[in-house]
């Protein structure tokens, strides 16, 4: 039986998309940053809609969706800034804002 070679996962990246600071490897790193955002906003409105014994379907008639799309954005899908402000709006949080960082924050609603 032939052995395999095992390598690590970092060094596969660097070989297959480019070293860290490279543009495609940047790229690859800004991606990824961005889904996970996305996953974690999706999961703390799945996890409050559940605090408050809400199904999707109940959450998506506060905000004129359907259950779908409810679907999509715990999953970390189709999340805009318009959407998540009625979101959680519908789900009771009355403020919200934004750290920009060295911008500052700003207030979404």
């Amino acid at each position: 039986m032939a052995k395999m070679k095992l390598i690590p996962f970092e060094q596969h990246l660097d070989e297959c998309i480019g070293k860290v600071g490279t543009p495609d490897r940047d790229e690859l790193e800004a991606e990824v940053a961005k889904a996970v955002h996305a996953y974690e906003i999706g999961e703390l409105i799945k996890r409050t809609r559940i605090e408050q014994d809400l199904t999707q379907e109940e959450l998506g008639e506060r905000i004129g969706v359907k259950k779908a799309q409810i679907s999509r954005l715990e999953k970390g899908r189709n999340i805009t800034l318009p959407t998540m402000s009625r979101v959680f709006q519908a789900l009771g949080v009355a403020t919200a804002s934004i750290d920009l960082g060295a911008a500052g924050k700003v207030a979404l609603w």
